[in-house]
């Protein structure tokens, strides 16, 4: 038995929506899409009717679909370009037509997986999905390049290490009509601070990462920027209801960039005493997703992108 409270949540949390004006993150789809496996990334086509996300356990991912049904998503299934190799970190154009995602899978067919991971892009059709390429070198300028994210002119946000050891920093590379400029550094972060998985707007208007300092020992949190002239203003700590005790990371938009979805270990909050249907939920809930592994949640907004700025 679900409390009252529960049972209202249970079917809005379905839908995966956050309530209007919010700032308070939800889990989303529990016990379809955020299960009790590592579950991130989602990646939705334009009309909001498909999620691509990757799940797994440990160093092995795969990559995953789900269809909207109704109020809720349909089972996930595998893609059928994934399930060879460890695949992670979907992002789709904002006009749907490819994906871009981080393989292992090796540069030439029939050679040893790679070592770390790179950028392979993938067409969607109508007609389904094509075969994966890998994006060339002045994109995957290492070994270890990750968290790619799509604007809306075909540029390419991404991370690596500029040195070797060094933090990994977002990168940035041009879509020109040859191909992909080399990737540089955008216009914050140090020598110091460890920035990943960014999330960029179509039209570069605002930017949301995870930044941390490794050798801190505190989890990475989720900031947002906006852009200044030809560069960015000031990263903003997006506070701790949104990136909890724990930290947060993995950060992805909605198809009209109003919701931004993010990876999180958060469990849901809990409260002593507790009525015995208050612990059978949470022992469902813990068959479902709640378990201290990663899962998605999604958080308005709306508080951040319509607020008056100089």
């Amino acid at each position: 038995m679900i409390s009252n409270g529960w049972a209202v949540l249970a079917l809005w949390l379905a839908a995966g929506a956050p309530a209007t004006g919010a700032a308070t993150p939800h889990i989303f789809a529990p016990g379809v899409i955020s299960g009790p496996a590592q579950d991130d990334a989602p990646a939705f086509t334009p009309d909001g009717a498909t999620v691509v996300f990757a799940s797994g356990s440990g160093n092995s991912s795969a990559i995953l679909v789900s269809h909207r049904q109704g109020q809720g998503w349909s089972k996930p299934e595998l893609a059928p370009f994934s399930g060879e190799w460890n695949d992670q970190q979907p992002t789709m154009a904002p006009d749907g037509a490819f994906l871009v995602f981080v393989s292992n899978r090796p540069v030439h067919a029939g050679d040893a997986k790679h070592p770390s991971g790179n950028l392979w892009r993938v067409a969607r059709a109508a007609q389904g999905w094509g075969v994966p390429e890998r994006l060339p070198d002045t994109v995957n300028a290492d070994a270890s390049v990750w968290a790619p994210s799509i604007a809306g002119d075909g540029s390419l946000y991404c991370i690596r290490r500029q040195k070797p050891g060094g933090p990994l920093r977002l990168m940035r590379s041009q879509r020109t009509t040859d191909g992909y400029a080399p990737a540089q550094p955008i216009s914050f972060g140090d020598e110091t601070s460890q920035d990943v998985d960014p999330a960029v707007a179509p039209d570069e208007s605002f930017i949301v990462f995870a930044s941390g300092h490794p050798e801190s020992g505190k989890p990475e949190r989720l900031f947002i920027a906006f852009r200044k002239g030809s560069g960015w203003g000031p990263p903003e700590d997006m506070g701790d209801a949104v990136n909890g005790p724990s930290g947060a990371n993995g950060a992805r938009l909605s198809p009209d960039r109003r919701t931004l979805y993010f990876t999180s270990d958060r469990s849901a909050p809990t409260h002593y005493p507790r009525t015995r249907e208050e612990t059978a939920a949470a022992l469902e809930r813990a068959r479902s997703w709640d378990n201290g592994s990663n899962n998605i949640w999604s958080v308005d907004l709306g508080p951040w992108l319509d607020r008056p700025r100089t």
